[in-house]
């Protein structure tokens, strides 16, 4: 048949990653510690360390955990690591910040654990508008290790790709 449609993308080398496959199960937390300070602004050591102790850390079991305090006090670095040891045994990934942060950093792993070997020298479509959280940091972190091995890296769909990178030819 000579009207027979053809499906030039399916045809094609095109590559499209959409980063919503890989998002990955598992509640998302921000821990405010907030409320183990004194007033909201204080760190006193002991009562502190009694509120790490006596906290039910198996509640954040196989979750992704931000750990952040929503007041102006100066928090010293033990003290978030103290937390993260306690939430080593349970938690997913722990970070301090929000959970903008703690998705960006989720996939900071994913984007890094990627094999680049897959994208070698194909026109690489970064599919967009996904449904899930995922931040806007994934698409330039992605963008950035696929610049090497791509032929050419686009955003959006096959049928409206905003043409964003292509390789320069070597003669």
């Amino acid at each position: 048949m000579a009207d027979d449609i053809i499906n030039r993308v399916a045809q094609s080398q095109l590559v499209v990653i959409d980063l919503e496959d890989f998002y990955p199960q598992g509640k998302r937390v921000q821990f405010d510690i907030k409320d183990w300070l004194y007033e909201g602004f204080v760190l006193r050591e002991k009562e502190f360390r009694q509120q790490v102790k006596n906290h039910d850390w198996s509640q954040y079991q196989n979750q992704y955990v931000a750990l952040m305090c929503s007041t102006d006090a100066i928090i010293p670095a033990w003290a978030y690591i103290l937390i993260t040891i306690e939430l080593a045994s349970y938690s997913k990934k722990t970070i301090i910040g929000d959970l903008n942060i703690l998705e960006t950093s989720i996939y900071q792993d994913i984007v890094s654990d990627l094999d680049l070997g897959l994208y070698q020298d194909k026109p690489i479509i970064i599919k967009g508008c996904s449904h899930k959280p995922v931040p806007d940091n994934a698409y330039v972190l992605l963008s950035e290790v696929l610049q090497p091995v791509a032929k050419s890296i686009m955003y959006g769909e096959a049928c409206s790709s905003v043409p964003l990178f292509k390789k320069k030819k070597k003669f």
